[in-house]
């Protein structure tokens, strides 16, 4: 590898060994070795950090702010914390329409408030025409453990039930639709959204949930793969019980694209004891971002991650080497 490529930040085995090779080398700690999607700091905080380059800037079901809010407080929740204070830098071209960058500021401040965090901190950055395109934003975010968890991705044991909170794909799909004018009936929305209250309302569940993550870039099979390799565990989850929209599904056998592969920005997979998994997926349900919550599958020792398919028979899931589509966070 001497050079970076667009798949070195699709969020599979290309970004994970781009990672490896250089970051956690040169930035070698504890926090660093976690692969977490917030670091935990004094045993209760947290902190996490994301950039968006989002293309087209303005999407189907949303727009550069809100994700950048919803990516960093998911981000942030996902180990079981409280966010409650964000930062945010943007980037600018020169000559980037006034009128736009207020309509995507308005779009974080509102869904800053529907999320219940403030943004407390900023920065902003002109460069020359060109030197990106429009506008690219950083988000930090800052949270707080809720008492009596512990949530993190080296958590899962055999035995463990695995779920998402809704339906699978909406966010790629809707990037490529916007990108490409293609036309669905009805149109295909992205599901970007704020997760931490539903996440609240998980968390009374304290230790019976043991993993949670966004399936964002590489999607549902990236996450199941990361949550194998740290937990030393294999997960099984079946096709016939996973929640996607005949529009995503349609379009995915149009295109060849696997639909386990794409980009959600409003959805997690949770690793929950089997004993409460029935309640987690009721709290999941009452959410108005999780009615279309599943219990997917579960979790082995054969540290492989498999489907059963819709005909009877088991295969090994195709892990994401790049992204299907750059540019869709």
């Amino acid at each position: 590898m001497d050079k970076v490529l667009l798949s070195h930040g699709g969020g599979g085995t290309m970004m994970e060994n781009l990672i490896e090779e250089v970051f956690s080398k040169a930035f070698d700690n504890e926090y660093i070795k976690g692969m977490e999607d917030a670091a935990l700091l004094f045993g209760n905080i947290t902190l996490t950090t994301d950039s968006f380059t989002v293309k087209p800037i303005f999407f189907p079901g949303g727009d550069i702010g809100r994700l950048a809010v919803c990516g960093t407080v998911n981000d942030a929740s996902m180990r079981g914390a409280k966010p409650l204070y964000l930062t945010s830098a943007f980037i600018i071209e020169e000559g980037y329409p006034i009128e736009d960058l207020k309509r995507i500021v308005k779009s974080m401040a509102e869904t800053a408030e529907e999320a219940g965090v403030k943004i407390v901190a900023g920065d902003t950055k002109v460069v020359e025409k060109s030197g990106v395109d429009g506008v690219f934003i950083n988000t930090s975010g800052i949270g707080v453990v809720y008492e009596n968890v512990d949530v993190s991705i080296k958590n899962a044991k055999p035995g463990d039930i695995v779920l998402i909170s809704g339906t699978i794909g909406d966010h790629g799909m809707a990037i490529m639709s916007a990108r490409e004018e293609l036309q669905f009936d009805p149109p295909i929305l992205s599901d970007v959204s704020p997760l931490n209250k539903m996440i609240e309302k998980l968390m009374t569940l304290e230790k019976a949930v043991k993993v949670l993550r966004d399936p964002t870039r590489g999607g549902v099979a990236e996450v199941l793969y990361e949550i194998s390799k740290m937990s030393g565990v294999g997960i099984k989850i079946y096709e016939d019980k996973l929640p996607i929209k005949e529009s995503v599904k349609s379009a995915c056998d149009l295109m060849g694209f696997d639909f386990l592969h794409l980009a959600n920005e409003g959805k997690l997979i949770a690793v929950v004891d089997r004993k409460y998994a029935e309640e987690a997926l009721e709290i999941m349900k009452s959410d108005k971002y999780g009615k279309d919550a599943a219990i997917i599958g579960e979790v082995n020792d054969s540290k492989l991650v498999t489907i059963n398919t819709i005909y009877g028979t088991s295969r090994i899931i195709d892990r994401p080497i790049g992204e299907l589509l750059p540019r869709i966070c």
